[in-house]
C-alpha cells in the first residue's frame, strides 16, 4: 500500500510534550467504554484498567511494533462472564437465564454482587485466549477461509445481534432501579440525561469529542447523580491514594466458593463468542489497515494479531480482568488525529496501567450511579445489536432467499428467548448455543453462497 499523509506514522516518537498529550488523549478516548464493562459485570475496576494497558503493551510486542491498536474490555463477553460468574457458584441453568433475562436478582438468588465469581470468569477468559492462539496457529498454517466458510454474514450478524439485544432488559433495569429492587423516577431521568448526552455529543460534536460520547454522557450523568443525592463519596474518602488492585489471585474466596463441576459449562459459555469476535478482530484491522495504508493482514499478519489478542485476553482472565478487544473507538482516534505512532499507544497502556493503582480513582468509577451506566449501556447495547444488523447491510445478505431468512430467524429467537439444552450437567444456552445452531444450519441447508451476501 502507498504511503498516506500520517501526522505520526506507526514507528515515529513524538517529542516527549506531545507523546504524554497524545496518550492521554488516547485514554480519554477508550476510558468510558473500557471501564463500562467491569461496572456491568461486577468485575474489578482497578483490574480492568491494568488488564488493558498489560494487554496492549503484550499486543505491542507480539506484534512487533507493527499494529497501532489499544486493547480495551470487549461488550462481547459481558453476559457470558456473568453466566461463567454465576454458574461457577453452583447455579441451575434456568437461575443463571433468570438472572440475566432480568427475571431474578441476586437477592432472589441469594447472593451479594461480591459473590460473583472471578475464578470462573478466569477459568473462561483462559479458554478463550487458547481459542484465540489455536486460530493463529491454523492461520499462519492455512490462512483465513475456513473461518469464513464456518462463520459467514448470516451467521455473524444475527450472533452479534443476539449479544447486544440479550443485555438489553440489564441496562434498562439498571436506569429504573439503579441496581435495586425499587423503580424510582430519579432513576430514570438521570440514567435518561445521561442517555441523551451520549446521543448529542455522538452526533452533534467533531473531532476528539465526537469518539467520547460514552464518557460524556457518564459525566453528565454523574452530575445528574450528584444533584438529585443519588452519589455517595463515602468509598472515596476512606480509599487510600495507592492500593493494590484485587487480582483475582489474591483472593481466597473465590477459590472457596467454586463449583468446579462446572468448567466444562463454563468454557461452553465462553468459547463460542471467541469466534465471533475473531472475525469482529479481522474487520477492525482491515479498516485500520485502511486508515494507515500498511496492510496489517500481512505485516505483521493476522497470525501475530490474533495471538497479541488472545494472550492479552488470556493474561487478563488470569488477573481477574475483562477480554480485551479492538476498539473502533482506537481506529476512529486514528482516522481522526492521523496519531498512528505505536509509541502513543503503549504511552496509553502504560496511563491505564497506573490509573489502576491509584485508590481514589477508582473508588470515584465505583461512585457513579447504576442508572448512569444504565443510560450509556442503553445505547451501547443497542449498537452492538444494530452492528449485526449493518453487518448484513453491508454484506447486501438477501433475506428472500429462503434460507438466509430461516437462519437468521433461528439464532434470533433461540440467543434472545434463552433456549438450553443440558447434557447432564453440562448446559449450552444463549448466544452460545444460538452460534452453534447457526453455523450448523449454513452448513445443512442448500445455496450456501447466499450466506456471505452479494459481492459489491
Amino acid at each position: 500500500m502507498g504511503k498516506k499523509a500520517l501526522v505520526y506514522d506507526v514507528h515515529e516518537v513524538p517529542s516527549l510534550g506531545k507523546w504524554l498529550i497524545l496518550s492521554l488523549q488516547h485514554v480519554l478516548a477508550m476510558f468510558g467504554a473500557t471501564v463500562l464493562v467491569p461496572m456491568l459485570t461486577g468485575l474489578p475496576i482497578s483490574v480492568t484498567l491494568i488488564s488493558a494497558g498489560v494487554g496492549t503493551l503484550i499486543y505491542i510486542l507480539i506484534t512487533k511494533g507493527k499494529s497501532p491498536v489499544f486493547l480495551g474490555s470487549s461488550f462481547a463477553y459481558i453476559a457470558p462472564i456473568m453466566s461463567a460468574s454465576i454458574i461457577g457458584l453452583g447455579l441451575k441453568s434456568d437461575e443463571v437465564q433468570g438472572y440475566l433475562n432480568g427475571s431474578l436478582t441476586l437477592n432472589n438468588l441469594g447472593l451479594q454482587g461480591n459473590d460473583l465469581n472471578l475464578l470462573a470468569v478466569t477459568i473462561g477468559l483462559v479458554a478463550v485466549g487458547i481459542v484465540y492462539i489455536i486460530v493463529a496457529v491454523i492461520i499462519k498454517l492455512v490462512g483465513t477461509n475456513w473461518i469464513n466458510k464456518m462463520l459467514p454474514p448470516i451467521v455473524i450478524g444475527p450472533t452479534i445481534m443476539v449479544i447486544g439485544l440479550s443485555l438489553a432488559s440489564t441496562a434498562v433495569g439498571m436506569v429504573t432501579t439503579n441496581g435495586g429492587q425499587t423503580p424510582d423516577i430519579k432513576f430514570i431521568i438521570v440514567g435518561l440525561g445521561a442517555l441523551l448526552t451520549a446521543i448529542l455529543v455522538a452526533n452533534y460534536t467533531k473531532g476528539i469529542m465526537k469518539l467520547i460520547p460514552i464518557m460524556s454522557g457518564i459525566i453528565i450523568g454523574y452530575i445528574l447523580g450528584i444533584i438529585f443525592g443519588i452519589v455517595d463519596f463515602t468509598a472515596v474518602r476512606e480509599a487510600s491514594w495507592f492500593s493494590l488492585p484485587e487480582f483475582v489471585f489474591l483472593n481466597k474466596g473465590v477459590y472457596e466458593r467454586f463449583a468446579f463441576n462446572q468448567v466444562i459449562e463454563i468454557i461452553i459459555v465462553m468459547v463460542p463468542v471467541a469466534l465471533v469476535t475473531i472475525s469482529e478482530h479481522i474487520g477492525d484491522h482491515l479498516v485500520l489497515s485502511s486508515i494507515i495504508r500498511k496492510d496489517l493482514t500481512k505485516d505483521p499478519g493476522l497470525s501475530r494479531t490474533i495471538a497479541g489478542d488472545g494472550i492479552a485476553t488470556l493474561t487478563a482472565g488470569l488477573l481477574g480482568g475483562p477480554a480485551n478487544t479492538t476498539y473502533g473507538e482506537n481506529t476512529g482516534v486514528v482516522g481522526i488525529t492521523k496519531v498512528a505512532s505505536v509509541w502513543v499507544i503503549g504511552g496509553a497502556a502504560v496511563f491505564a496501567l497506573l490509573l489502576g493503582f491509584i485508590g481514589k480513582f477508582t473508588a470515584l468509577i465505583s461512585t457513579i450511579p447504576q442508572c448512569v451506566m444504565g443510560g450509556v449501556s442503553m445505547m451501547l447495547f443497542g449498537i452492538i445489536a444494530s452492528s449485526g444488523l449493518r453487518l448484513l447491510v453491508d454484506n447486501r445478505v438477501d433475506f428472500n432467499k429462503q434460507r438466509n431468512l430461516i437462519i437468521a430467524s433461528v439464532i434470533l429467537v433461540t440467543g434472545i428467548g434463552g433456549l438450553a439444552i443440558s447434557v447432564g450437567k453440562i448446559t449450552i444456552a444463549g448466544m452460545a448455543l444460538s452460534a452453534i445452531i447457526g453455523i450448523i444450519l449454513h452448513q445443512i441447508l442448500p445455496d450456501k453462497e447466499a450466506g456471505y451476501g452479494i459481492k459489491k
